[in-house]
């Protein structure tokens, strides 16, 4: 009798067996992907804060894009933007690593409540952006400020003493009056990096130039007024930048993956210093990457929308 309760066991088993296995070895169709990439703060050459994330630099946003691609079933891409822009450079390689990837994706930006400058100048290329009604966003054109000192330093008793190979080495300096020549030269600089702003604006865009250009006076817009003016596609939040991402990439009830910011790194802990300036003086990370940003490069002309 046990003798064939065993047997009895052991045939169940097999017929259990033998209909799971193949079942389980049926290719089960593959979910498509949304990912949802977060891109806030100032955007930088390098984050240098305890706390990376915040800054958006070419480096942090190839890793993300670099995960999306080894992950086959992500279909589009959504940036969620968050940042007033920042440096020059920084803004162009981003915008470059957006537009490879356009190529084999679907890209939707879907702004915060500040996408200016370089943050829409990042924005441009995308299928579609979507804006809160409250957005500020546009602020097209280009910044570029030099402090003189040279009377605060001659009150002060201080007098520099400059040895330059090359007549024009010093006139960004902001330890004299910079000639017209100089302030000729300093312009053009300025006009071509505004020609490029607005070329990629209206390529991104499907504008003219001269309808972008009437736009480029460094003005910001509320999402409404954006959408108007024809610098958005949609207004709306998160939820319908998801639904119309899913929509442009034919996807049905995709899988919604909200990328994380990353952890502690070598490089974050040695901007450690930035995060106890921040303690003592009372600013967010952000507030110092921008406050470098502005005492380092204030030279630099800058896709910075400064509120």
């Amino acid at each position: 009798m046990k003798k064939r309760a065993i047997i009895i066991s052991v045939g169940v088993v097999a017929l259990l067996a033998a209909i799971i296995i193949p079942i389980t070895l049926i290719p089960r169709p593959a979910v498509d992907k949304i990912a949802v990439i977060p891109l806030s703060g100032t955007i930088t050459i390098e984050d240098s804060s305890l706390f990376p994330g915040s800054a958006i630099t070419p480096e942090l946003v190839r890793d993300y894009l670099t995960k999306a691609e080894e992950d086959k079933a992500v279909k589009a891409i959504i940036f969620r933007i968050e940042s007033p822009g920042g440096e020059i450079a920084p803004c162009q390689e981003i915008l470059w690593e957006i537009e490879r990837v356009k190529e084999t994706k679907t890209i939707v930006v879907s702004m915060g409540g500040t996408a200016a400058s370089g943050g829409y100048y990042i924005s441009t290329k995308a299928d579609k952006i979507v804006a809160l009604p409250t957005t500020m966003t546009g602020s097209i054109g280009v910044i570029s400020q030099i402090m003189n000192v040279e009377g605060l330093l001659e009150k002060l008793g201080i007098q520099i003493e400059t040895f330059k190979g090359g007549k024009y080495k010093d006139m960004y300096r902001g330890f004299r009056e910079m000639t017209p020549e100089e302030e000729e030269i300093m312009q053009e600089i300025v006009d071509e990096y505004y020609e490029q702003f607005i070329e990629v604006v209206a390529e991104g865009r499907g504008l003219s130039k001269e309808e972008v250009r009437n736009l480029a006076t460094g003005q910001i817009y509320t999402g409404t007024e954006a959408k108007e003016l024809g610098l958005v596609d949609e207004l709306g939040d998160l939820n319908t930048a998801i639904n119309l991402t899913a929509e442009l990439a034919g996807i049905e009830a995709p899988i919604v993956e909200y990328y994380k910011k990353p952890g502690l790194t070598l490089r974050s802990l040695l901007g450690f210093a930035n995060a106890i300036r921040a303690r003592i003086t009372g600013l967010s990370a952000q507030d110092m990457i921008l406050l470098e940003i502005l005492s380092y490069n204030y030279r630099q002309p800058l896709f910075l929308y400064q509120s």
